[in-house]
């Protein structure tokens, strides 16, 4: 788990360099719950991705204003892992990060009680617990170890959300060929580009 847990924390200092709420069609579940729903189009397939503002606001709120603001449409995911989790948010097919559109970094909210299990999605961040920027990560198993409550350094990586339709995309992604490129370790020899990024009316 540690050395999982090390490879992680690489993984995102490599990905950063420094430290609108969705509108569903009526009588629809995700509306009534009120949680967003957004839809990342790849060029490998569609991933479904529900969101939860209740536990984590801030995390949620950063993550839709990257997504309306087209930041993610053109990214890749460039750290893939098999049987870890998938990377993406932040660099461009040419592996430079996207600097242009970026936020300040946010407040950690791994205490919310949600946990990285398979098909969740967190954000990424440096060492430093509030770093978290755009780059976000989906798990393909479950990564107890990256909880609040029984990580290392007991700060944990914040769940916001959790794929509800595209499971069999990231199972995709995950197998696929990667190799070193300078460097990044873990990379898609075949760029996994973000075609778009956009709130979508369900989650079914």
């Amino acid at each position: 788990m540690t050395l999982w847990r090390s490879a992680l924390v690489g993984i995102l200092i490599l990905g950063l360099g420094v430290p609108g709420a969705a509108i569903a069609a009526k009588g629809k579940p995700a509306a009534a719950k009120g949680k967003p729903v957004v839809l990342l189009s790849t060029s490998m397939g569609d991933i479904k991705v529900e969101l939860y503002p209740d536990k984590a606001p801030i995390t949620v709120k950063n993550f839709l204003d990257y997504v309306n603001a087209g930041y993610y449409d053109g990214t890749i995911f460039h750290r893939v892992i098999s049987d870890f989790m998938i990377q993406g948010g932040g660099l461009t097919a040419d592996m430079q990060e996207k600097r242009e559109g970026q936020k300040a970094p946010i407040k950690n909210e791994s205490g919310n009680g949600l946990k990285n299990g398979v098909g969740t999605i967190a954000m990424a961040r440096t060492s430093e617990p509030d770093s978290a920027i755009s780059q976000f990560f989906i798990n393909v198993t479950d990564n107890a170890f990256l909880n609040k409550e029984t990580s290392a350094d007991k700060v944990g990586y914040a769940v916001f959300g959790k794929v509800v339709a595209g499971m069999d995309v990231v199972k995709k992604i995950e197998n696929v060929k990667i190799a070193a490129n300078g460097p990044h370790k873990y990379v898609p020899v075949d760029p996994v580009t973000i075609k778009s990024a956009k709130v979508v009316s369900s989650s079914r």
